[in-house]
């Protein structure tokens, strides 16, 4: 028995069929957390980011898994996935943003040597 599967459809431009858009259609997956079998449903790009991140951070996937579970502040373990993830990318990003600021900084302050 295969995932079930919710795909969203758009018009393609070149042709009059449907096709599905993957990364958009949401995946029911059976998995383990903490012992428990349960399933989640995800789009493949929260799915596939889960595991990088699982990765990245020296985990597996059922270990990342009961980590968000056990922090988690709603009720749905999809839901806290997603917000898991996107607080994953965003953190990283402000942190990217911040490091690039204080090296600009640093430049900036820097007096320019006038050749004597």
């Amino acid at each position: 028995m295969g995932p079930e599967m919710t795909a969203h459809y758009h018009q393609d431009t070149g042709s009059s069929a449907a096709t599905p858009i993957r990364e958009f259609a949401v995946v029911k997956r059976s998995v383990i957390v903490s012992g428990q079998k349960t399933s989640v449903s995800l789009e493949d790009a929260f799915w596939s980011s889960l595991k990088d991140i699982a990765t990245r951070q020296g985990l597996s996937l059922s270990q990342q898994l009961a980590i968000i579970d056990a922090h988690r502040h709603t009720g749905n373990l999809s839901s806290a996935i997603r917000l898991y993830v996107l607080d994953y990318f965003r953190t990283r990003a402000t942190y990217s943003v911040m490091i690039g600021e204080r090296r600009f900084v640093a430049t900036q302050d820097i007096a320019p040597v006038s050749p004597a």
